[in-house]
């Protein structure tokens, strides 16, 4: 049976009739010690809530002012074992909308906080395994070996069995569209030997875009000690969108068959807003819902992240907010 499918059109002109008003990210006090989760995938989409966090000024009134930003970090004395970044323990929403041609903000809201980034975390996994390919250190059809330390990673994952295999374009299929845990793992090994030695990569590659609050211990973004901010990860959408633009349309991919599986991806973005055509989602317990989402309208593309949302709905619902406004904002010459 085919699933149903929603009408980006109908569906865009619902997200666009959304009331805009103003009112600050409400910062949501919750306990240091709260547990965090052992998956790091999306929750189902129809889980309710209250809608919680930014909405944008109306259509005349000024866009709120951009945070000024920190004086960048210095780097961490030894990427492998430097102390941790010290990472925000209430749940605030962190936000930020960039315009992706010149990297100019035009919103932000404690968009500096350092957080944890989930499953956003593949998305340098990605960078690493495109800048392989673009240097021919890696080929598409070249085959990723599954270990044991793999195929024992928590959902999502395509439940590979040690010593099984696929290809490296299969392997990032897996990764853009079903955040598979395993496939992660597996192809993070093949980058850099083991697991941690591909975080290290990661954390080295996010120094040199920029990314001065991120760091990475793991591939995958399950509980551990990564960590970064909403204006870093607005930073790398733009590097993958700058720097590898025909292969940043597996972020856009709307599903992925495995054997008799038909994955859909997690970005329920897709297709369900006008101009939206990729990046990625992450959820745990400690890091909440999580989006990097990049839409173009026209000549316009932007970039919007959320991080720490309280559910899913609550999140794309802001994603969707953000982008809009900030739409309307440069059509109007703003």
């Amino acid at each position: 049976m085919r699933p149903a499918t929603v009408s980006p059109t109908a569906t865009g002109r619902r997200l666009s009739r959304l009331s805009i008003h103003v009112c600050a990210l409400t910062a949501l006090a919750m306990p240091a010690a709260t547990a965090m989760a052992t998956q790091s995938r999306d929750a189902p989409a129809d889980q309710a809530s209250a809608y919680l966090g930014t909405s944008f000024p109306g259509p005349a009134g000024p866009m709120a002012a951009p945070q000024p930003a920190p004086q960048p970090a210095p780097l961490l004395p030894a990427i492998d074992t430097g102390p941790p970044l010290v990472v925000a323990s209430t749940r605030t929403v962190s936000a930020i909308l960039i315009d992706a041609s010149d990297g100019r903000v035009l919103y932000a809201q404690s968009a500096n906080l350092v957080r944890r980034p989930a499953s956003l975390t593949k998305m340098m996994l990605l960078f690493l395994t495109f800048d392989a390919l673009d240097a021919d250190r890696l080929q598409l059809t070249d085959t990723v070996k599954v270990s044991r330390a793999a195929a024992n990673q928590p959902p999502s994952r395509l439940g590979f069995k040690p010593g099984g295999s696929l290809t490296v374009g299969e392997a990032i299929r897996a990764i853009a569209v079903s955040s598979a845990n395993d496939v992660a793992v597996a192809l993070g090994e093949k980058l850099g030997g083991t697991e941690a030695g591909c975080a290290r990569k990661m954390t080295v590659k996010a120094r040199t875009l920029g990314m001065h609050h991120t760091s990475f211990t793991n591939v995958t973004g399950l509980p551990g000690a990564n960590a970064t901010t909403a204006t870093d990860m607005a930073l790398l959408s733009k590097a993958l969108i700058d720097k590898h633009p025909r292969r940043y349309a597996y972020f856009g991919t709307r599903s992925f068959t495995w054997g008799t599986r038909r994955l859909l991806n997690h970005n329920h973005m897709l297709g369900a807003f006008a101009g939206v055509d990729g990046l990625k989602t992450g959820y745990t317990v400690e890091a909440g819902f999580n989006l990097a989402a990049s839409a173009k309208r026209g000549n316009t593309r932007l970039i919007a992240v959320v991080l720490g949302e309280r559910t899913g709905p609550s999140r794309d619902r802001l994603v969707g907010q953000i982008l809009e406004r900030g739409f309307d904002k440069i059509a109007s010459g703003g």
